[in-house]
């Protein structure tokens, strides 16, 4: 009987879903009556505007249109969210968005390679001091050489947004909200994620961006936690990480040796 009287959007608010194009659960103190159907809205702001205008929040010659799926898949790292990810945004059509790629591709013109504690690399200074005796031993001009070297030496500088960026890839620092409402708040409004719906890989990752995502009225209609065994997590990441750390440990050993052998030239 209650069902029958409820408005054209049922429990979730007509004004978030005409306005952002979200399912959000209205509540029993924010609700009012329209032409003998109640409707429910997320705040007491949203309700008030609906009572100025109603015509506007309510179906006319066809059903208001619901927006399309949007997952937040949540899990430790190496739970397997991405391969998972994948396979459900291909089969329902939906888009992927790996939240942490997301972040390396929004700095990665500035930083040229990706940064944070996955992607560490051996210190390049054998390198330089290998492209310095060579130069020496073969007496080449040093002109265009010094040129290189004063740009590879040379920082990059970085916005305010990319460095919180970086920061969070980095030692996993908070977002600012701002930086927050540049990255996801599109996801929810903007086309083509608007109605073609996502999965979210990996956000939110704290209870400051869950808080983050209730404060500005994003709902995903989906959020699924996978829960992995630490044993599976440890079977599955150690051995190729163990590959890439013998791999770097050579290529050390391999520097070390090409510069002892430079060295030898150059006293020669």
């Amino acid at each position: 009987e209650k069902k029958r009287h409820m408005g054209d959007t049922k429990h979730f608010c007509p004004v978030s879903l005409k306005e952002n194009f979200v399912l959000y659960p209205g509540l029993y103190e924010h609700a009012a009556k329209y032409r003998e159907k109640m409707y429910y809205f997320s705040t007491s702001e949203y309700r008030d505007k609906f009572l100025k205008n109603p015509e506007e929040y309510v179906a006319h010659n066809e059903p208001i249109q619901a927006p399309p799926l949007r997952v937040c898949l949540l899990g430790t790292h190496g739970a397997g969210k991405t391969t998972c990810a994948r396979q459900i945004a291909d089969k329902l059509g939906i888009f992927h968005i790996q939240f942490e790629e997301y972040l390396q591709e929004l700095i990665l013109p500035k930083t040229k390679q990706k940064v944070g504690p996955n992607f560490g690399e051996e210190p390049e200074e054998d390198d330089n001091k290998m492209q310095i005796l060579s130069q020496e031993l073969d007496n080449f001009s040093q002109t265009m050489t010094k040129t290189e070297t004063e740009k590879s030496k040379q920082e990059v500088e970085l916005t305010d947004e990319e460095a919180a960026i970086k920061a969070n890839l980095m030692h996993n620092e908070a977002l600012p909200p701002e930086v927050l409402d540049n990255i996801v708040l599109d996801w929810w409004r903007k086309e083509p994620f608007r109605s073609t719906g996502f999965i979210l890989d990996g956000f939110p990752r704290t209870l400051d961006e869950a808080q983050y995502l209730s404060e500005r009225g994003l709902c995903p209609d989906v959020a699924v936690y996978i829960q992995v065994e630490e044993s599976d997590i440890l079977d599955r990441l150690f051995p190729p990480r163990l590959k890439k750390w013998k791999e770097r440990q050579y290529k050390k050993m391999e520097k070390k040796k090409k510069l002892k052998d430079l060295k030898a030239k150059i006293r020669v």
